[in-house]
């Protein structure tokens, strides 16, 4: 059974800047009240923000009307040079050209209003408008573009913590995922957009959330479950009297009659879907019915009627440039005519069918085509043989009709065989593509994330390690300047004074320990010096210290062209593993070797000490490989340990700078 599919929940999308006009007015208005504000109005730019508000009023009764006053204000702001007015155009009209079925006309406004917020609009503005070219792309089928562009809306949300715009874009993919047949994906996406919308309170929200989840569970053949959110659809438009709500469950609950055999209740609900869309002007929706009509009396045999609906899809699809659905209803044509025993008109639409199923999925099947012209060719050899039957030659064409019948059948099942071997290569490539490109896009999130927290981190060290300097360090020599001046006024006890040497010895230690912290925090000679100093110096302190002898060795970073936030992650990758070599190596020589070299830096760090298993890394717990690991995803390096239980440890980082 072939479903319509789902991208009517896409409109949801659409009224993102609908707030803008009630922002600026302060509260919700009647429509006399608007009124009276345009003919009392002497800003011009307030003038344009009324038009809109006034259209938006009348946007789901007169929507031709609403339309005349969206004009208005553009015309107005493109006068006035006033580059927001004209931008909140697309969010206006697209609303009512999509329900009219101008999918190109909305998306032309919709690509003008993106190229100026990406000029004077804000993070919000410059997501509503990657959606609302988005929902174009996906009204045209085309299913990468929408992505793309969901994608990009989806990032900003998330960025500037919008629910609302998060549940919008959420639920667009989950339709996304639905045409391309990811039921389950899509159903989870839906899920996540319903919480969501539960949360804002938002029925229309909620409403739209419920259709993803509906129709990806009709296609589940989960029926009672679909069934069950469409009737609740269509009770939320009846109660909210919103038409495109009752359209969406009434359509619904017709898909889900027709799909479990209930013909004469899918009838009833696809009738009132054509009716109240006729009524309404809102063609997509009829189109939908008849496409649900056509499979309905297939499955009937009532070819007749078959072929009505169809032809009536087929001119819908075309007025609307629908070329997902264009490519269901001439399959369907084709159906009915292999049925009814017309092969050549078959033919034809066979390959109306494999030209757009090539250009919207990008998948070429030619067996099926090259079945039905093998039909088409033997119908003409049967006509001959009807033509010759009454001479005498009669049986060797029967005869050669079965061997070509024999060949066209061998050649058809092999051409079948390589086709499908070729499709399912051709599957199995571009699906490895989407999630090659998924795992790009998370992986730039995540890069994105991990050098935010990698800057705040260093941030924080510096201005703990400047507290701890200037502060603490400030106060404690205080404290022993005190101290000293007391000594000097004050006669002390043998015994109290030697307690009062160690006390004074004691905050001498304090204050080397701090300033040793403060040090370890943000290095001095790092923020001073560069890189190779500051290196070359903590290497010092811990040979000096007696713990570990470091041989240090520098090529190519005298120069210290290095950026900062590279040159701190250098600093704190060696500076964490030469902590490691002390915490569990029990070595005595280590080496650090830092180069660069033409802008391929390499960082090497040995160690003669116990070793360990190198499987048991990625079990580890510990937070100091995971600090590493992020470094070098930061800086996009690769990360090389070669180690071996009592044969020392070799750690090698290499990355472009």
């Amino acid at each position: 059974m072939k479903f319509r599919p789902v991208n009517l929940v896409k409109r949801y999308c659409l009224f993102a800047l609908w707030g803008f006009a009630h922002l600026c007015l302060g509260q919700t208005t009647t429509l006399d009240s608007l009124r009276n504000k345009i003919n009392a109005s002497e800003k011009d730019t307030t003038r344009v923000v009324l038009y809109y508000a006034y259209g938006s009023e009348l946007e789901n009764t007169q929507p031709d009307s609403a339309l005349y006053y969206f004009d208005l204000a553009k015309a107005l702001s493109e006068t006035l040079n006033y580059e927001r007015g004209k931008a909140s155009y697309s969010s206006h009209a697209i609303t009512i050209l999509n329900a009219k079925g101008k999918f190109r006309e909305a998306m032309g406004i919709a690509q003008d209003a993106l190229r100026l917020y990406e000029i004077l609009g804000n993070q919000k503005d410059l997501a509503v408008a990657y959606l609302n070219v988005g929902s174009e792309w996906h009204y045209l089928s085309d299913f990468q573009m929408a992505t793309e562009y969901y994608l990009k809306s989806k990032k900003i949300a998330e960025a500037i913590g919008d629910n609302r715009l998060q549940r919008i874009t959420n639920n667009n993919l989950a339709s996304i995922f639905i045409n391309l047949k990811e039921y389950r994906k899509g159903k989870q996406y839906a899920e996540a957009s319903l919480q969501i919308a539960r949360e804002l309170n938002n029925e229309y929200a909620i409403s739209s959330s419920m259709f993803n989840i509906a129709t990806a569970e009709l296609y589940l053949k989960q029926y009672d479950a679909a069934l069950k959110n469409y009737t609740a659809i269509e009770e939320i438009g009846i109660r909210t009297e919103d038409y495109i709500l009752i359209l969406d469950g009434q359509l619904g609950s017709a898909d889900v009659f027709s799909a479990t055999k209930s013909t004469t209740k899918a009838l009833d609900n696809y009738t009132k879907v054509i009716n109240l869309s006729q009524e309404k002007e809102a063609p997509e929706y009829e189109m939908y019915a008849y496409m649900g009509l056509s499979d309905l009396y297939l499955n009937t045999q009532d070819y007749t009627n078959a072929k009505n609906s169809i032809e009536k899809g087929i001119a819908l699809a075309k007025r609307l440039e629908s070329q997902f659905e264009m490519k269901d209803l001439v399959l369907k044509a084709a159906e009915l005519a292999e049925k009814t025993g017309k092969y050549k008109e078959a033919l034809n639409y066979r390959k109306q069918y494999e030209v757009l199923n090539d250009s919207i999925v990008g998948e070429k099947s030619k067996a099926n085509i090259n079945l039905l012209e093998a039909k088409f060719e033997a119908e003409k050899k049967e006509s001959l043989i009807k033509q010759l039957e009454a001479e005498k030659q009669i049986q060797q064409l029967r005869l050669k009709q079965k061997s070509l019948w024999n060949y066209i059948l061998l050649g058809a099942t092999l051409a079948i065989l390589l086709f499908s071997l070729l499709l399912y290569r051709n599957y199995l490539h571009k699906q490895l593509l989407q999630q090659q490109r998924i795992a790009d896009l998370e992986r730039e999130k995540y890069l994105t994330a991990a050098e935010a927290v990698l800057k705040g981190e260093e941030q924080e060290r510096t201005r703990l390690a400047k507290d701890l300097h200037d502060g603490l360090g400030g106060m404690l020599s205080g404290i022993k300047y005190s101290f000293h001046a007391m000594k000097e006024n004050m006669i002390m006890t043998p015994e109290n004074l030697q307690s009062f040497e160690r006390s004074m010895d004691m905050l001498d230690s304090s204050i080397k320990e701090m300033r040793r912290v403060a040090h370890n925090m943000m290095p001095e000679s790092l923020v001073k010096f560069g890189l190779d100093t500051a290196l070359e110096d903590f290497c010092s302190e811990i040979g000096h210290s007696g713990a570990l002898q470091i041989n240090y060795q520098s090529i190519g970073l005298q120069q210290d062209n290095l950026e900062k936030t590279v040159a701190i992650a250098v600093y704190r990758i060696v500076q964490e593993l030469i902590g490691n070599i002390l915490k569990h190596a029990s070595a005595k020589i280590a080496l650090v070797q830092v180069a660069n070299n033409n802008g391929q830096l390499t960082i090497t760090v040995e160690d003669d000490g116990k070793g360990f298993d190198t499987e048991l890394l990625p079990k580890s717990k510990g937070i100091g490989w995971a600090n590493i690991q992020n470094r070098v995803d930061f800086l996009k390096g690769n990360l090389t340990i070669d180690s071996q239980p009592d044969k020392g440890t070799s750690v090698h980082i290499e990355f472009e700078v």
